[in-house]
């Protein structure tokens, strides 16, 4: 489990306690985490300081949806996952996404960045 050791991952999420959970995991897997962002514009922010390996982003973050970040993740060539709880139409950045299910387990975290970092 330590592939992802040294990797900047961003983490936008809006729910402070998940977001901290997603903290923890990422730490243990070797991870340096960007943010945490709870809202599009916070995300929107993080997104252009510094260097990013990859995303994980909650698609509903209060009245917005992670969408226009990821779509400027991926024009970057950032790998984004995405997390939901939600059933929905993620719009064509998420053919190249991995999407996970809440709640999640640190495995299933590990072994989607894995594929998001190796192109799928």
């Amino acid at each position: 489990m330590r592939q992802l050791t040294g990797k900047r991952v961003l983490v936008v999420e809006d729910e402070p306690i998940v977001a901290m959970c997603l903290e923890d995991i990422l730490t243990d897997l070797g991870c340096e985490v960007v943010g945490p962002a709870y809202s599009l514009p916070q995300g929107l922010a993080q997104a252009e300081d510094g260097r990013i390996d990859a995303a994980i982003l909650d698609v509903n973050l209060g009245p917005d949806t992670s969408l226009a970040l990821a779509d400027a993740l991926a024009a970057r060539a950032v790998p984004i996952v995405f997390a939901t709880g939600y059933g929905h139409t993620l719009g064509p950045t998420a053919v190249a996404a991995e999407v996970l299910s809440k709640p999640y387990t640190a495995a299933e975290i590990n072994d989607a960045l894995v594929r998001a970092l190796q192109g799928g």
